[in-house]
């Protein structure tokens, strides 16, 4: 359908040949088996649109997570360079900017959370508000919120949100420079007053995990993991203020196809040539939702460290509440002098790469893949491969193959969370009944698919899977 070319068991061309006007080459990461559902969800197209994007690099890329998305597929990855004219399009970084994961090792053992799991998963429910339009404690006026727009997580440290261990931990120190506050509307402003420190809804989670199985065990030795470690998943971005600023920048763009003359087969992939004042607003904004997505989930995590030291009677470092790493899913950023796009897809540096903590720089940085609430999530190590062939990027999730709406109809008369419980032994928690259908395990692919292609091609290496024993869903 697509003319799709297979290079290899891991590798799939699109080429400029399949639509008159596109630039590069497609490359599609995926094994023959998850490319019939790449097909079938037409991500392939959404490939091929960003190919037109002027000074776009080499390949216009998608990992093997890959589904439809607002202008670029969600899994898109796209470089551009300023130099030739490269451009900036809000619809290849998303809505949710810096949407992302963090992952939390612990001292605790699966077994030690036999008397304590329900109750513990009971009180990340009740302190950590989820749910759409949530609200939380951490109430901010607008002098504060520009600082936390500057500065990330280092408001985190400044208010008592954090260790410099969690700073050091997290992709960039948890913060992008460039930042602008005056670029950000009163609208976005309005939307981040109360939101820091909140779950959200739809996909976000706080997961609580075990090792089940480890690949490396000199990378799970420097991780302080092993099989039975209890560990804390955290994945949330920027709430309402980011999804204000794409959808403002997003439907202001749309004159700069005029003004600069760019040709683009779909409207949502409107952009501006990175040498522009609209690009150069936009990138000041978004670097704001950034910070303020680094920020929320370092509070999120403040609030989880309190729930286990209340419910173990211990302290933070007694339990040994440490930050593994935190990754950003949907983000722009320059590397290398080339502007990179990541939507749905996370940065992957390899071993030595000078951004790289000193404990993580002989191994590579660690790249964290939840999967749903039945299967596996993984912990990966970027690779030089990656940033060989792809821009130093990889999979971000298992990928959706039901749009949420379908998922509602599909689990009509059922009830996933009892499900889950009964055939796993998994709690669930969430606000609505509605949410756990959307994101009920068979919305999406199987992440241990996912991670093979990844891991296969070599642009990432796996070191631990966890599985999932207690869930909050918003």
């Amino acid at each position: 359908m697509y003319n799709l070319e297979k290079i290899d068991n891991y590798r799939w061309k699109l080429p400029k040949s399949y639509k008159s006007g596109m630039r590069v080459d497609g490359i599609i990461y995926s094994s023959e088996k998850l490319i019939q559902d790449i097909i079938k969800d037409k991500a392939p197209e959404q490939v091929a649109n960003a190919a037109f994007l002027p000074g776009i690099v080499r390949n216009s890329l998608a990992m093997p997570d890959i589904h439809w998305g607002y202008g670029l597929p969600i899994g898109g990855v796209v470089a551009t360079d300023p130099k030739a004219g490269g451009v900036v399009t809000p619809g290849g970084i998303g809505f949710d900017i810096n949407c992302g994961v963090r992952l939390m090792r612990t001292n605790l053992r699966q077994d030690d959370l036999k008397n304590h799991l329900e109750k513990l998963v009971d009180a990340l429910f009740i302190r950590i508000p989820a749910g759409v339009g949530s609200t939380g404690d951490i109430v901010i006026n607008k002098k504060d919120e520009k600082d936390l727009l500057l500065k990330g997580s280092a408001w985190c440290l400044e208010h008592g949100y954090a260790t410099r261990e969690d700073i050091e931990c997290t992709e960039d120190g948890g913060c992008l420079v460039g930042a602008n506050p005056d670029k950000v509307s009163d609208r976005a402003y309005e939307r981040g007053t109360d939101q820091v420190g909140t779950l959200g809804s739809g996909n976000h989670f706080v997961e609580i995990q075990a090792v089940d199985e480890i690949y490396d065990e000199q990378a799970a030795r420097i991780f302080n993991l092993e099989i039975g470690s209890v560990t804390v998943m955290i994945h949330s971005g920027s709430r309402g203020l980011g999804y204000q600023v794409c959808e403002e920048y997003s439907r202001s763009m749309l004159q700069s196809l005029i003004k600069y003359n760019i040709r683009v087969p779909d409207r949502q992939l409107a952009c501006a040539p990175l040498d522009s004042p609209e690009a150069r607003n936009y990138l000041a904004a978004m670097s704001c939702a950034a910070n303020y997505a680094w920020a929320n989930r370092q509070c999120l995590m403040f609030l989880t460290r309190r729930v286990f030291e209340k419910i173990f009677k211990q302290g933070e470092r007694p339990l040994g509440l440490e930050l593994i790493y935190d990754i950003t899913h949907n983000i722009g950023k320059f590397e290398k002098g080339l502007f990179i796009h990541r939507k749905g897809a996370t940065r992957a540096f390899g071993p030595g790469h000078e951004s790289l903590p000193e404990k993580y720089r002989t191994i590579g940085q660690p790249v964290i893949i939840p999967g749903d609430m039945g299967r596996n999530s993984y912990l990966l190590l970027g690779t030089r491969k990656a940033e060989e062939e792809t821009f130093a990027s990889t999979c971000h999730g298992a990928g959706r193959v039901m749009s949420r709406s379908a998922a509602v109809r599909s689990a009509h008369g059922r009830r996933i969370d009892q499900e889950l419980w009964q055939e796993k032994g998994i709690i669930v928690r969430s606000k609505g009944r509605e949410t756990i259908a959307e994101e009920m395990p068979e919305a999406y692919r199987n992440v241990n698919e996912v991670v093979e292609v990844v891991s296969g091609a070599g642009i990432s290496k796996k070191v631990c899977r966890m599985k999932p024993l207690a869930v909050v869903k918003g």
